[in-house]
């Protein structure tokens, strides 16, 4: 990858268009919102495939991230929640569960920053929308 600098942000292009990247929100994507979600779309697909491989049915995943950052010291992520709201699926609590562990185990993103960053998961069930 490489980045361009511009007067307010720095821009790169991939396969799929251009990211432009900021501290300011004004002016691009604020890289701890592409982090927090790298994080929860990573979880979110792998998941999709584990309930896939399960048999598992479902009608659509929702992803919610709450983020703590430290504010006393550089304002550095330091938790990450992630709630996964599954519509219309059919496994149980249990398998949900296990299928949720084999996800986190699997999400490279995750992996890469288990070490530094508090990620902690955990899902409801709602019915179709």
């Amino acid at each position: 990858m490489e980045f361009t600098m511009k007067e307010n942000s720095f821009v790169t292009e991939f396969e799929f268009g251009t990211l432009e990247v900021s501290g300011n929100a004004d002016y691009g994507f604020r890289p701890y919102q592409l982090l927090v979600s790298s994080i929860a779309v990573c979880s979110g697909g792998v998941l999709r495939k584990v309930l896939d491989k399960k048999r598992i049915k479902y009608e659509d995943i929702k992803i919610n991230a709450n983020v703590k950052r430290n504010e006393a010291g550089v304002n550095e992520v330091t938790d990450i929640h992630i709630h996964f709201v599954l519509v219309g699926i059919d496994g149980t609590d249990e398998k949900i569960a296990k299928a949720l562990e084999i996800a986190t185990k699997n999400c490279p993103i995750v992996q890469s920053v288990k070490d530094s960053i508090r990620i902690t998961e955990t899902f409801e069930r709602v019915e179709y929308e």
